[in-house]
């Protein structure tokens, strides 16, 4: 495992001295962050590194730890992953993922040990006082977050691990200076194999901590971003479940924009109008044919590819047909699950509006620059919608 230290350093200047005129630049709130950002991050992976350390003295075994039939969910951002991973983290019974407190605060197995043990005391000794304080905090903090229900305690998309050995898309949340950062969109094209295989590694090696330390079996993920390392993928877990989720554009598009927007701008903005529009073009729609091109290219009971609104309309169908089709054990309180995932879902509502308009496209356009997509999936390509103002709010997506 090695850290990219040459890219934390290019984000450490230019945040610093060639901000201007991007949409980092230094105003009080980024500077305010920038402080605190580099204050806390080299603490936190001086100790995490210091724990990964102690894993290969303690718990050497982890590095064979079996990773048996692990689910990655993929497809462009916005297109219901976030639903579909979390009300499958529901059946503990059969999966288990990666939490926002595994990836941030406890990756190493030596820290979810004692964090284990930590809990065992609290429950035995001290009535969950810790346990009830930790959750109080949460919602305090993480529960005010617009962009989907964020907690310390839900399972959280996986690709921020990488924030770890500072290389992966999501670091251009934090920095985005997109011409200092490896082309992450096309990865399994743009990176060099000793690059992919130096990120998986230790991808990999996150899971099987995770799986050794926790003791489930099946691991599941929701990564967007691994829309672009399907190859990869496979390559480094041979015994992978690919489900691609397949969303109309005029919703995913306008609805990635805002997000993405909303999201970069906790760390730099307030920015006036949209950005980062010609990098979203390209992601989409490279996130929509490439893995589809793979899958077609490479078919296999391993593979599925689901349309967004089979999985709104008919939840329990579309999940009961991937458990069997995938061998994932049956799990006869699917249907609670499914009804408690919803009530949920149904009870957040992001702050997100937009409308084409305002982002600089049409219908007309929109559906013209996936014309493939509109017509492999037969999305409704809302002919009459141009005689009404486009406005939408977002649920979890």
């Amino acid at each position: 495992m090695k850290l990219n230290l040459r890219l934390f350093w290019r984000t450490f200047y230019r945040s610093f001295l060639k901000s201007k005129n991007t949409p980092a630049q230094l105003t009080k709130k980024r500077i305010t962050f920038l402080l605190l950002f580099y204050i806390v991050w080299p603490l936190g992976q001086i100790m995490h590194w210091f724990f990964f350390w102690l894993d290969d003295i303690l718990f050497p075994a982890y590095k064979n730890h079996p990773i048996e039939k692990p689910l990655f969910i993929i497809g462009n951002f916005r297109s219901g992953s976030t639903f579909l991973h979390r009300l499958l983290s529901r059946d503990a019974e059969t999966f288990t993922s990666l939490t926002t407190w595994d990836i941030y605060l406890t990756p190493s197995v030596t820290q979810k040990k004692i964090t284990q043990f930590v809990a065992a005391l609290d429950n035995k000794y001290f009535g969950r006082f810790l346990h009830r304080a930790l959750f109080a905090f949460d919602r305090a903090t993480l529960g005010k977050i617009k962009i989907h229900p964020i907690s310390f305690f839900q399972p959280e998309e996986d690709e921020n691990i990488h924030m770890h050995i500072w290389d992966g898309y999501f670091v251009t949340f934090l920095f985005p200076f997109m011409d200092e950062f490896p082309d992450y969109i096309h990865f399994d094209q743009a990176l060099s194999p000793a690059h992919k295989k130096r990120i998986m590694t230790f991808y990999k090696s996150m899971i099987q901590r995770h799986l050794y330390a926790t003791g489930k079996k099946h691991f599941v993920a929701k990564n967007p971003a691994f829309s672009a390392k399907v190859e990869t993928l496979t390559e480094f877990f041979p015994d992978a479940r690919i489900l691609y989720l397949a969303r109309n554009p005029l919703d995913m598009l306008p609805s990635t924009v805002s997000w993405i927007n909303y999201a970069r701008g906790q760390f730099t903005g307030p920015h006036g109008g949209y950005q980062y529009l010609d990098e979203i073009l390209e992601m989409t729609q490279h996130w929509y044919r490439y893995p589809l091109q793979y899958i077609d290219s490479h078919p296999s009971p391993r593979n599925l590819i689901v349309n967004y609104d089979d999985l709104i309309q008919r939840p329990e169908a579309v999940i009961r047909g991937f458990y069997e089709q995938f061998n994932y054990p049956d799990k006869p309180g699917l249907p609670i699950i499914i009804d408690q995932a919803v009530k949920e879902t149904m009870t957040f509502s992001s702050d997100h509006s937009y409308s084409y308009e305002k982002m600089g496209f049409t219908r007309a356009g929109i559906v013209q620059m996936y014309k493939d997509i509109f017509e492999r999936f037969n999305f409704d390509t809302r002919e009459q919608e141009h005689l009404v103002p486009v406005q939408r709010m977002e649920l979890e997506r």
